[in-house]
């Protein structure tokens, strides 16, 4: 029997009709002079009001419908975070239709399965490379499968364009159309990485975005967002966590501006002085490593100061959740070192944060803590895209760091009987977009099965403690699916196992053991000795680059983010024998990553 289960109420009550478009357009109706969004034109940053915004949304609406966009209709976004992108997705809502996200750094393999799948009759895109990505995929391209019938480009007034076609469509029939919405009604269809291959499409309907955002703002975490508040929304708006946060932020009427490049995200944090800071670990990492590298760079006293510094901030959390709490001493550290480094750091992410938020893979106890002692808490939370973005997070009056914390407003969790977490609740989606074999599997009388093993506690607080499946995410996020890459490196007959790693890491990689007998004949075809050691060999330049064909096969089917950019080749197979595959010759994945944990280690060494 599955574990006792842990709710949390919802605190709010929805009717049918209540979706987040229709909270937009109420907002903007009531207080048009709101600044909603900051986007760049002319080379100047220019406010966009509660009015303004609205205007636009209606009018892409009409244009959308002057394209032969019917209610139910799928348009797809394939560009990186930007204004247009969140304009575009209300207005494909006002418009009656679904939007389909697509990464923008997508392989064309992943293109031409979410457009024939999905059935996306529009599309927009962002640059002319994404434009000519899509191309084939129009009438007269080669993919006779895709229903794609247009692409508008943003960077070539397409949003432009789309508002002068709709100019003589009528207000009245795009009231009808988003007055017409219900909360069953589908609003989304995102494309997750699945174990056996192809991503499935998660279908979210309004009712489940509804309940996440009013869920976000209802929640403690969300005690933040209210109007003249600024965020920086930085991380893909593909990705199902930054598109709640974002969509969450603008009905509250908070202020948001958009920012894609990542190597210069300080710069824009420092700008706007964001309340908010909405990331991955990996982004909380690099702002640790930018402090560390900074204060090292200037001096050995510079860098002895920001270890102490940091070793104070991580006792003084812990202490924090003791029952004696953190001693005078570990005060004053705290208090001196905030002079010396801690304002620094905050400083570094605009200086005015009253938290952060990260989901997506797990943070570090120590770098929780960290930030925690300094002043600066990353409240960690967890979801899926099946559940709509956040069911569990921690904030202000709930937080242990190591947890992902309680369940939201509204959303229940239990443990099943093979220590699976299950959620339920109003976020949850109810079935997979044409796939009914997934949705049968993966739901259990109207619980969905993460796929994570984990605990609840007395208090409700969840801990992830490993993966049923062999799903990655990197530390940047990213869900990645290792078997198909793996089996296409497989296919390379040098290659006996391909083992693709990353979880929790910043990039992917690959740990590669060789076929005996056909290393036999890549010697003999290179002159070399049939005696010599693959340790001694595993460096031969020829060598890696047989290997790196393989790996370039397979980062070719993929995206840049999931490309594998390290492989390291082990010194001998698997085998049955030492317990690393089964009888059937399945690889014993845990076995081995502990097993060759070293030379995993060593793919991520500076």
């Amino acid at each position: 029997m599955p574990s006792k289960t842990y709710a949390t109420e919802s605190g709010f009550t929805l009717k049918d009709t209540d979706n987040c478009l229709r909270r937009l357009i109420t907002l903007c109706r009531e207080q048009p002079h709101l600044v909603l969004y900051y986007r760049p034109r002319n080379y100047e940053w220019v406010s966009v009001t509660a009015g303004e915004f609205l205007t636009e949304v209606f009018e892409a609406a009409k244009g959308l419908i002057a394209a032969g966009v019917e209610p139910g209709d799928r348009v797809a976004i394939f560009s990186s975070t930007r204004y247009e992108w969140s304009l575009m997705d209300f207005a494909i809502w006002a418009a009656g239709a679904a939007s389909v996200p697509i990464y923008p750094t997508s392989s064309t393999h992943q293109i031409q399965w979410i457009l024939e799948d999905s059935g996306a009759k529009i599309a927009f895109s962002e640059t002319r490379d994404h434009t000519q990505l899509l191309e084939p995929f129009l009438p007269d391209g080669v993919y006779k499968n895709s229903r794609l019938e247009r692409v508008y480009e943003f960077n070539a007034s397409g949003v432009e364009t789309l508002k002068f076609e709709g100019r003589s469509v009528e207000q009245s029939l795009v009231d009808a159309r988003w007055e017409a919405i219900r909360q069953p009604d589908l609003a989304s269809i995102i494309y997750t990485s699945g174990t056996t291959g192809r991503p499935k499409g998660v279908e979210i309907t309004h009712g489940n975005w509804a309940h996440q955002c009013w869920a976000l703002l209802e929640n403690k975490i969300g005690e933040v967002s209210y109007p003249g508040q600024r965020m920086v929304t930085f991380l893909p708006l593909a990705h199902v966590l930054m598109r709640a946060v974002s969509i969450s932020w603008t009905i509250s009427g908070a202020t948001q501006s958009h920012w894609s490049d990542i190597s210069t995200l300080t710069v824009e944090l420092q700008r706007v002085r964001p309340n908010l800071v909405v990331g991955v670990p990996r982004v909380f990492e690099k702002v640790r490593e930018a402090a560390y590298n900074k204060a090292a760079d200037g001096s050995a006293v510079g860098k002895r100061v920001f270890l102490e510094a940091e070793k104070a901030a991580i006792e003084y959390s812990r202490a924090l959740d003791t029952e004696a709490g953190p001693t005078r001493v570990q005060r004053a550290k705290v208090a001196l070192y905030d002079k010396l480094v801690y304002s620094k750091i905050k400083a570094a992410v605009g200086g005015s944060a009253w938290y952060g938020i990260t989901g997506g893979s797990a943070m570090s106890q120590d770098l929780g803590h960290f930030f925690r002692g300094m002043g600066l808490p990353i409240y960690e939370g967890y979801g899926l895209t099946e559940t709509c973005a956040a069911c569990c997070v921690n904030h202000a009056d709930a937080h242990k760091v190591g947890t992902v914390g309680q369940p939201v407003n509204g959303y229940a969790v239990r443990i099943n009987d093979d220590g699976e977490i299950e959620f339920s609740g109003p976020g949850v989606i109810s079935r997979y977009w044409n796939n009914p074999e997934a949705t049968e599997e993966a739901f259990d009388d109207g619980w969905f099965n993460t796929g994570d093993l984990g605990e609840v506690d007395e208090d409700g607080f969840v801990s992830i403690t490993g993966r049923k499946k062999d799903l990655i995410v990197t530390a940047g996020g990213k869900n990645i699916s290792p078997g198909p890459m793996e089996e296409i490196i497989r296919q390379d007959p040098l290659i006996s196992n391909a083992l693709v790693v990353g979880d929790g890491k910043p990039f992917v990689g690959v740990l590669v053991t060789l076929d005996e007998e056909e290393l036999k004949r890549w010697k003999a075809n290179h002159n070399i000795p049939a005696n010599r050691k693959l340790s001694d060999l595993a460096q031969d330049p020829a060598l890696r680059a047989e290997v790196q064909d393989a790996v370039n096969m397979a980062n070719a089917t993929v995206s840049r983010t999931e490309a594998i950019k390290k492989f390291r080749i082990l010194d001998r197979d698997l085998s049955e024998q030492h317990d690393e595959m089964t009888p059937t010759m399945k690889v014993k994945r845990n076995v081995v990553f502990q097993r060759f944990q070293e030379d995993i280690d060593k793919l991520y060494q500076r």
